[in-house]
């Protein structure tokens, strides 16, 4: 049984449970046992974030600078890449507010599933605009780590690596090797505790249903759906563009997507993706040695929907617990979403679905302790994240070759086309 099954199996057993003990009147001794553990979990989970943030946004920037060494096309699909990861953000950021106007969150289970969380508090007030800019650039980043003020510390993270990149090669590959290392035992910590992560999910869950109630399911399920609508929005652009940018049709687009999206849909996973998408290519005419390249780096750093459905996360629980939505909190929660996916890795969402999101909802002064139980139902949006990136990968891949220089013709390919003999 996968991670993801046995976490999602214990959220429902531990729902199930908390509503039986409320209704027969033992939930307050399961409630004194199980918040402690749920607590411990979430706060295992969370110690992880800062080091590994760091990390990855360091190794994401090396990564990132070597691509743009690699040749004009590799260069082209960088900025591309971080057009339409910062695009997806800001549509995220009027989108999600709005479905949540359309289709609220039901009062009732509002409430209950806020007052069914341990210790939940908002982080913080976002300052007035003239302080949130002085306060964009730390004078102690050690300090923004120890309170995590993460976008000052993204911030000096961000120039910290770009020196990195301008270092010498033996010192750089020195450095960003110490920090892949960090990032490598940071994810071991993280298998550990999400090894554990039945038990606490399973706590969690008991608090949930014990004080909400079946209304706990109701609230979850509106969750998946408005978090996987957004994902949603990106994936049905992803077609305008290979068809706009890609000059191909949008029935054609699909077919040649069809299997490379299957293969997304049953794996969750860009990587397992890679060979689908590579003949996908070829069916919409892309040259190989167009694809070769742009293919691949996508699928090592560009997440196509990872700042959207992140955003949409944070926004959800912001409003979920009455925090305000301001114009600096929202330009806070696009700017972290954007640039901490350039350190996303390829691994299941339950894995980085804490410290990829805890960032972007610490910037916004929202709270983190939910994203605990969250993370349980990550299945569900994961399925559309993955189906997003695969397809906005063939869709970019389309639109770069159709603006790129002709491949040159290879002996090879007039051999296939019959040309020579």
């Amino acid at each position: 049984m996968s991670q993801a099954t046995r976490i999602l199996l214990a959220l429902v057993a531990g729902l199930a449970l908390g509503i039986i003990a409320a209704g027969q009147g033992f939930a307050a001794i399961g409630i004194i046992i199980a918040e402690p553990i749920g607590t411990a979990w979430l706060n295992g989970l969370q110690m992880t974030i800062v080091p590994l943030v760091v990390a990855l946004l360091v190794i994401g920037i090396a990564a990132t600078a070597d691509a743009a060494r690699a040749g004009q096309l590799a260069t082209r699909a960088m900025i591309t890449f971080m057009v339409l990861l910062w695009s997806g953000a800001i549509m995220a950021a009027f989108v999600t507010p709005a479905l949540l106007e359309l289709w609220p969150i039901d009062p009732a289970a509002g409430a209950a599933l806020k007052a069914s969380l341990p210790d939940v508090k908002p982080i913080g007030d976002v300052p007035p605009f003239g302080d949130f800019l002085a306060a964009i650039v730390p004078s102690n980043p050690v300090s923004a780590a120890a309170n995590s003020a993460f976008l000052p510390l993204i911030v000096f993270t961000l120039a910290f690596a770009f020196a990195i990149t301008r270092l010498p090669k033996p010192p750089r590959d020195l450095l960003v090797a110490f920090f892949a290392a960090i990032a490598d035992a940071m994810i071991v910590v993280i298998g550990w505790v999400l090894w554990l992560g039945p038990i606490g999910v399973f706590a969690l869950a008991f608090l949930v249903g014990a004080k909400a109630g079946g209304e706990a399911f109701g609230a979850l399920l509106h969750y998946v759906l408005i978090v996987t609508s957004v994902g949603t929005v990106l994936w049905i652009a992803s077609f305008f563009l290979g068809a706009i940018g890609g000059k191909v049709s949008i029935v054609k687009f699909a077919r040649a997507t069809a299997s490379a999206q299957a293969v997304a849909i049953s794996t969750q996973s860009s990587l397992a993706s890679l060979p689908a998408m590579l003949r996908g290519a070829e069916q919409i005419g892309v040259h190989t040695q167009h694809s070769g390249i742009i293919l691949p780096l996508a699928v090592a750093v560009f997440r196509a929907t990872g700042p959207a459905m992140n955003l949409a996360v944070a926004i959800y629980i912001a409003v979920l617990f009455g925090v305000e939505l301001t114009w600096q909190n929202l330009a806070a929660g696009v700017a972290v979403a954007s640039i901490t996916t350039l350190g996303a890795v390829s691994l299941p969402g339950s894995i980085t679905f804490v410290s990829s999101i805890a960032p972007i909802a610490a910037a916004m002064g929202v709270p983190i302790a939910p994203l605990g139980l969250l993370v349980a139902i990550e299945t569900f949006p994961d399925i559309m994240r993955t189906l997003g990136n695969v397809t906005m990968d063939l869709a970019v891949t389309a639109t770069l070759s159709a603006r790129a220089a002709p491949a040159p013709i290879t002996p090879e390919d007039l051999l296939i086309e019959g040309q020579i003999a």
